[in-house]
């Protein structure tokens, strides 16, 4: 199952970028062998300023056709990541193609987006920069196809 990040705004070179990136190639490396991956990072830039309802428009261009939506969103469910490893497992096991996690703008996501969306998740009530919470996100990937492969990466 291929995975996908789909966020607003582009990550420039520095420590949040140097850290995505290594935790993009750790969850290759990982997931390949439990049918999980390649994971593409897709960013869009509403540079004309048209809100959430452009910023939705250029999201879904970067969604592909048929696959799991995630929203993350501060109202989405909250997990555990033994669980969110499970879930991921789930849609895989389940033939889906892809899975696509979608990370909105500074006002969040669009409401038709969010209604479209299969599972919305949340890494708590606080709010995170964008950038940490694409951090956040691929860190999550690979604990959960740590967990997956059995690795002592992730400790109870």
């Amino acid at each position: 199952m291929r995975v996908h990040i789909c966020a607003v705004g582009r990550l420039r070179t520095g420590p949040e970028r140097a850290l995505i990136d290594d935790y993009i190639t750790r969850f290759d490396r990982t997931g390949r062998a439990l049918g999980l991956g390649p994971l593409a990072l897709h960013e869009v830039e509403d540079k004309k300023g048209g809100g959430m309802e452009a910023e939705a428009a250029l999201l879904e261009r970067v969604i592909p056709k048929g696959a799991v939506i995630v929203v993350l969103d501060e109202r989405g469910t909250l997990m555990s990541s033994p669980d969110f490893s499970d879930r991921l497992a789930g849609w895989r096991d389940a033939g889906r193609g892809d899975v696509a996690f979608v990370l909105g703008g500074a006002d969040g996501i669009a409401p038709g987006l969010r209604a479209q969306a299969d599972f919305s998740l949340s890494f708590g009530k606080m709010v995170w920069p964008h950038m940490l919470a694409r951090v956040m996100l691929s860190e999550q990937l690979y604990r959960a196809a740590s967990i997956l492969a059995g690795s002592p990466y992730h400790r109870v």
